[in-house]
């Protein structure tokens, strides 16, 4: 997968995106992470990209010519068409199920707005897809496209080193992940459980796919659509690849995610 992000402040993401699993994906081929800067596409003298809102009001708006030109520019750099999302408000809600959505695609074009958003004619003439990841605003997109991309690579066949890890995510099946333990057995007076320990991996993954549902049922009681009377083994397993409508495609980042 290539990933490119047209950004007015690629220093702030490229450290995040340089390390650990994403960094050793981007090492091993897995993907490529690309930075552009949208003042290299400015007309000004003084490579400004945004202005004044038209009827008054307070911040400044990201003109329409240094998006779409540089738009147009990054596209041109690859032969595959670039999957573009838009994030706002009104979008579609980022979750596990729509990370699966994105990760099928060969190529994403992330798009981070600051201020106070984009002229309202870039949505028109690049017609993304609209995500948003939850009811806050922040002060620009950088955020929104690093979740993004953390969610998506690390879906890809390799990315984890065990691809089973991401089968077994939080989310990846409706549910929250159950409780985990590790090394030492006792700790200040309490024990991992037992059966964790026994070796029956049938009962490790009834154990496990009880807990998750109890936990989903105490915390997250809205990803529960259907509560089955007993949990069973198909409740937890690989994220599907849905197809991605690749007519619809763009990553803007808006700073109200």
């Amino acid at each position: 997968m290539r990933i490119d992000v047209l950004t007015l402040f690629p220093e702030v993401m490229q450290p995040y995106l340089s390390a650990s699993i994403l960094g050793r994906a981007q090492s091993s081929g897995i993907v490529d992470i690309h930075f552009h800067q949208l003042r290299d596409w400015a007309n000004d003298p003084h490579h400004k990209v945004d202005d004044r809102p038209f009827g008054g009001g307070p911040g400044m708006v990201l003109m329409c010519q240094p998006v779409i030109d540089a738009v147009a520019a990054i596209e041109a750099m690859d032969p595959r068409p670039a999957l573009r999302v838009l994030f706002t408000p009104q979008g579609r809600l980022l979750n596990q199920n729509l990370a699966s959505e994105l990760s099928a695609a060969d190529r994403m074009l992330l798009i981070c707005g600051h201020y106070e958003g984009f002229d309202e004619r870039i949505v028109d003439l690049l017609r993304p897809s609209e995500i948003s990841l939850g009811d806050f605003v922040l002060t620009g997109g950088e955020l929104p496209a690093m979740a993004v991309i953390d969610a998506v690579v690390r879906l890809l066949p390799g990315a984890l080193g065990n691809d089973g890890s991401a089968a077994g995510d939080c989310f990846s099946e409706g549910l929250l992940a159950p409780p985990q333990y590790t090394r030492p057995r006792e700790f200040r007076g309490m024990s991992a459980p037992d059966v964790l320990l026994s070796g029956n991996h049938g009962e490790i993954e009834a154990w496990r796919n009880a807990r998750a549902l109890d936990r989903t049922r105490q915390r997250r009681p809205d990803l529960i659509k259907q509560q089955p009377d007993e949990p069973s083994s198909s409740m937890r397993g690989s994220c599907g690849r849905a197809a991605v409508n690749m007519h619809s495609a763009s990553a803007l980042a808006l700073a109200a995610s």
